[in-house]
């Protein structure tokens, strides 16, 4: 009910007053002002009269001297009194509602006086009542508040019961056909007995983690023909925990996520160069970095026998041949290259040159491939040669940038350093160090490895996040994917350093960003034990790297199912959750796409090779170890690692 005050004073032309009398100071109904001189109009029908003097009133004369009748037919309105301020207000409440659209008055007769016999002139004010609104006083969902102002969540999605009551009754004959719920749900609408309250309940089961907004016309009017203002709210329905697809052996359904996973990798490949795809929409741009996962994806390939060794081997030679033609930066690939021409394409205005770190993600898959030749395809010399000269010649020195004591990120022949990106501990870029290190033809010394990358020491945190030690990096450890990316071939299994424990760095910031989503801080829908996971990846905004200091409600698969060698348990209860439960939304044609967002609703059709490739490769060295063994094998790494002051015992 709107609130409408009508004010009257000394100023408004009360007949009469004089200096001294007993004074009226204002008039009001429901705070909107009423004057003597001018029309009052849109006055409610449900409206409260207040009326106060400079002095306390007289109260046994107020009955008979406030008075309020219709215009046209004089017919008086029941009043109810009260009194207030050391009876200086009335408050006069008419008992039954006004009639719509009408004609009162008001008078306060001569006859009224103040309690010390004051007097007064008397004074009559004339106003018009509303048409009238018919009010939405109650809207609900399985009995919570359907809130105009925010999304209700977790609606069950096969039992919703929308109810609304309105202040009068609507028209039984045509109520139906100024509501609606959108997506369309089969439902039943029925009208109570008094025609005050509707209710909708659905028929069928509604979609999961879906918004439904349900709308009511301006159009309505109640059966009095009294307007309605409109309404519309927006629920969203929770999780079917129902599974999508029949239930397999989880050693099957691993093999069918990397079978899966690594059709990205082999049917979606570049024909010309065999490298992968930046992602799904992509065309020709290609990625070094995703590419240099593929190529560990194919040897999973042929170790699962998704594909013949020949096969693989004929799609590593062209792949290591274009790789020879492709534009090189001082031996480190670009971002981003042409997958037709090798040409390198810009990532940013002034990142169009060598990329380093994913020239490591490159190296890292060329070691790995080159040890598995030399143990099971040792015939296949051509190609363990070519491997040692693209390695051979990158120049992991050349990006100390004059001799300092740390790599850099970037550099490119027109922008040179401008880019200026030391790359400094913790993320994702360990390997670049380890793979310089290893370098016989462009190494580094072991100061830059400690003064660069663990920036002497002040990489460890030793903090606890949700109860968890975590021994280095950013709190809360930041993206999973800083606990991937540089372990796919790097084995974290007793692998330590003064730094670190790497193992137990990597177990806890999964189990940090696993917790996380447990405890939700942000209440996102969707978040649980089963369901978690933050890392960089698509979302309804654009891209992120989301993490537990960074997050906006995307989960994103492969941070949970590249983390199953650490969290065997909590990922796998991940991974049933992702293709059971939320397969139909969740699964496509290579795997699990790359993010969900069920608070926005929002599920990506996307594919992204260095989400891929973690999938894949980790779910791999989880179940048989294959590519830790190979690239731990590499006497360069192993060199490397001793050089730097690790232990791999």
């Amino acid at each position: 009910m709107l609130t409408l005050l009508i004010l009257a004073g000394c100023k408004d032309n009360s007949p009469g007053q004089q200096p001294g009398t007993f004074q009226l100071l204002k008039v009001q109904a429901d705070g909107k002002t009423l004057s003597a001189s001018q029309a009052n109009n849109e006055i409610s029908i449900m409206a409260v009269f207040r009326v106060e003097f400079s002095a306390p009133v007289d109260t046994a004369a107020v009955p008979n001297n406030v008075l309020i009748a219709e215009q046209e037919s004089g017919a008086p309105v029941e009043l109810e009194f009260s009194f207030e301020d050391e009876q200086r207000t009335i408050t006069a409440t008419p008992v039954h509602s006004l009639k719509r659209k009408t004609a009162y008055r008001l008078d306060i007769t001569e006859n009224i006086q103040s309690a010390e016999g004051g007097e007064f002139p008397g004074v009559s004010y004339s106003f018009e009542t509303k048409q009238g609104e018919v009010m939405l006083t109650s809207a609900t969902a399985n009995g919570e508040e359907l809130s105009e102002r925010q999304v209700l969540r977790e609606v069950a999605y096969d039992n919703i019961e929308l109810s609304f009551t309105f202040s009068e009754p609507l028209n039984p004959q045509d109520f139906q056909s100024y509501i609606s719920v959108s997506p369309t749900v089969p439902n039943q609408i029925q009208l109570s007995e008094d025609s005050l309250r509707v209710t909708i309940t659905n028929n069928e089961a509604a979609d999961y983690y879906r918004h439904y907004t349900v709308s009511i016309s301006g159009n309505l009017t109640s059966a009095a023909g009294a307007a309605f203002e409109g309404y519309q709210a927006t629920f969203q329905t929770g999780l079917n925990p129902e599974y999508k697809f029949p239930e397999i052996s989880d050693e099957q359904l691993l093999t069918n996520i990397q079978e899966a996973t690594f059709g990205y990798f082999w049917d979606f490949a570049h024909p010309v160069s065999g490298l992968s795809r930046e992602r799904n929409t992509s065309g020709d741009i290609v990625t070094t970095g995703g590419s240099g996962f593929g190529l560990m994806a194919i040897l999973v390939g042929i170790h699962r026998g998704f594909i013949t060794q020949q096969q693989g081997v004929e799609r590593l030679d062209k792949i290591t041949d274009f790789l020879q033609k492709a534009d090189r930066f001082h031996g480190a690939w670009a971002h981003w290259m042409n997958g037709a021409t090798g040409d390198a394409v810009a990532f940013s205005t002034y990142d169009d040159g060598g990329d380093l770190v994913e020239t490591a993600f490159m190296a890292q898959g060329l070691i790995t491939v080159r040890e598995y030749l030399k143990q099971e395809a040792p015939n296949e010399t051509e190609l363990i040669n070519r491997i040692d000269g693209l390695l051979d010649t990158i120049e992991w020195d050349w990006y100390t940038r004059g001799g300092q004591n740390v790599l850099y990120w970037h550099w490119s022949p027109e922008h040179e350093w401008r880019m200026n990106m030391p790359i400094k501990g913790y993320n994702e870029a360990l390997i670049v160090y380890v793979l310089a290190a290893a370098s016989e033809t462009h190494g580094i010394e072991p100061e830059v490895y400690h003064e660069g990358w663990a920036s002497s020491g002040a990489i460890e945190n030793g903090q606890e996040f949700y109860g968890i030690n975590l021994p280095v990096g950013y709190d809360y450890g930041g993206p999973l994917f800083f606990a991937h990316y540089s372990f796919l071939g790097l084995d974290p299994r007793n692998l330590s350093d003064t730094y670190a424990d790497y193992w137990q760095q990597n177990r806890n910031h999964t189990l940090i960003n696993h917790e996380h989503s447990i405890r939700n801080p942000n209440s996102y829908v969707g978040y649980s034990a089963d369901s978690w996971g933050l890392t960089a990846s698509d979302n309804p905004f654009g891209y992120q790297a989301h993490e537990p200091t960074r997050d906006n409600g995307t989960i994103t698969p492969t941070a949970a199912v590249s983390s199953l060698p650490y969290t065997p348990e909590e990922s796998m209860d991940a991974i049933r959750h992702f293709y059971y439960v939320l397969g139909d939304k969740l699964w496509g044609e290579y795997g699990f796409h790359d993010a969900f967002n069920p608070t926005e609703t929002w599920w990506a059709n996307s594919y992204l090779a260095i989400d891929q490739g973690p999938i894949i490769i980790m779910i791999e060295n989880h179940r048989s170890g294959l590519l830790w063994d190979l690239f731990m094998k590499a006497p360069e790494i192993e060199d490397a690692l001793d050089e730097l002051g690790f232990s791999s015992d």
